[in-house]
């Protein structure tokens, strides 16, 4: 994972420090040396993340929190208050303020990192809920949510019952919701899925060490409880716990002694996420999908696809990072109709559909957009990434046939791929410029053989 982070701090050492352990991480750092130069890098680069310093010359790091989560451009940007003081009052006023973290220096580089790597996840969630809804707002089938927190049920899950008791007790009338406390056991039993907790809180350690890190992972992987919320509660100073919790899929740390209302405001923030990310996976199922989605494969179709590709675009001209554009083409599709039938061509659209989307990260745009063409968009990727990408798809159709209904044989087929690049510098290559590269490119492949990855020239 690669992103762009602001460190900001009036001590030099200090940024100098962090910077040494980002860069070897493989991230972009920028510097501000002040409140006022920190706001005007936000509203300038876009980071996506900024490390922000409590104690600044001209304003402290939670005045400048507030500012930039009150402007609309920066409002989005994750914000981690970093300081040497362990205060709890500054940390309930920076949480208050819309940092999505406090964390005490000396910085331990593993939390430091798996905290980063936690926060551009949720980052990348909610940018792609705001692309999908401008899409959707230019078709004119996006609905206005609510701008209230609905009502959930909060699971406590730790060592001792009387601990978790104390958790629930400590928030009772601060949030809008069922808070329950259950062992261990009862939070991997079989639901029905709309009974399974929203939010849990968990010790990384029950009944035996590192308990509630296994537990973390089970619910991860049930499709009942993957999109759960999850804070994870460590040991003081257990900063291997912590990192491994990070990237085990928690959403949030916090370590054992907080405060009643640094869980009630954690709890807020992670509800307000959990509702936004349930809002996206929800979008295709609502009533946008007579609209924009193909009837056979289920995919987007051509009247949702080109807005979106527009979206993309004009964000990769604020974010700077490139995007890629491909069009796919199914090998020989009208012999397979003409030789098994209609059913089975169907068959086969779906099938590959299907074989396209499970090979693609879940912010790429897959639509069809023709007979047997598709159109894929990967935002935030460079040339490389996007050559792996579309290699793996040739071979996820080529390499494995595709059963035919109703009969015990099956067909081959392969796909044919065009790529063009979008957002390279000293190039501003309008949408139906990069489609119509890609054709050239596809088309290409299709003359010198099929079953093959082209890139357009001006992406080469």
């Amino acid at each position: 994972m690669t992103g762009k982070i602001l460190i900001a701090d009036d001590v030099a050492t200090n940024r100098i420090v962090m910077k040494v352990t980002l860069t070897d991480a493989c991230y972009q750092v920028l510097q501000a040396s002040n409140g006022a130069e920190t706001i005007a890098r936000a509203r300038k680069d876009g980071p996506d993340l900024i490390l922000l310093g409590l104690m600044m010359s001209d304003m402290d790091g939670v005045e400048v929190c507030a500012a930039l989560k009150n402007d609309p451009q920066t409002a989005h940007i994750p914000i981690i208050i970093v300081t040497a003081q362990n205060d709890d009052i500054a940390k309930i006023k920076a949480l208050q303020a819309g940092a999505d973290d406090f964390m005490i220096k000396p910085l331990d580089e593993l939390t430091l990192l798996a905290r980063v790597r936690s926060l551009l996840r949720a980052r990348d969630t909610e940018e792609e809920l705001r692309l999908r809804e401008s899409t959707s707002r230019e078709l004119g089938f996006a609905e206005e949510g609510p701008d209230y927190l609905q009502p959930v049920t909060i699971a406590m899950i730790s060592t001792e019952n009387k601990t978790a008791v104390s958790w629930k007790s400590s928030v009772i009338g601060k949030l809008n919701g069922n808070i329950v406390v259950i062992p261990k056991e009862k939070a991997l039993t079989i639901m029905p899925d709309e009974q399974y907790p929203d939010i849990y809180v968990i010790s990384c350690d029950l009944a035996k060490p590192d308990d509630g890190l296994r537990l973390l992972s089970e619910l991860r992987s049930r499709s009942a409880t993957r999109h759960s919320a999850i804070i994870m509660v460590a040991p003081k100073e257990a900063y291997d716990k912590s990192a491994s919790a990070l990237d085990l899929g928690a959403n949030d740390l916090m370590f054992e002694g907080f405060s009643p209302q640094e869980l009630a405001l954690r709890l807020k923030t992670q509800i307000k996420r959990k509702q936004q990310a349930d809002s996206l996976r929800k979008t295709v199922r609502d009533g946008l999908r007579m609209a924009v989605i193909d009837s056979l494969t289920g995919l987007f179709n051509r009247r949702y696809a080109l807005p979106h590709l527009n979206r993309i675009s004009e964000r990769a001209k604020t974010t700077g990072r490139t995007f890629a554009v491909m069009v796919l083409d199914l090998d020989h599709f009208k012999s397979i109709n003409d030789t098994y039938g209609h059913s089975a061509g169907d068959a086969v659209l779906k099938e590959v559909a299907r074989r396209i989307k499970d090979n693609l990260r879940a912010v790429d745009m897959v639509a069809r957009i023709g007979g047997e063409e598709f159109l894929v968009v990967m935002p935030d990727t460079n040339l490389e990434q996007a050559r792996q990408a579309a290699k793996r798809l040739c071979d996820a159709i080529s390499q494995t046939r595709v059963a035919r209904p109703n009969s015990s044989s099956d067909i081959a087929a392969s796909l044919s791929i065009g790529v063009s690049m979008g957002g390279l510098p000293n190039q501003a290559q309008s949408v139906n410029q990069l489609i119509e590269f890609a054709d050239r490119a596809l088309y290409s492949a299709k003359t010198d053989g099929r079953n093959q990855v082209i890139f357009s020239q001006s992406a080469a």
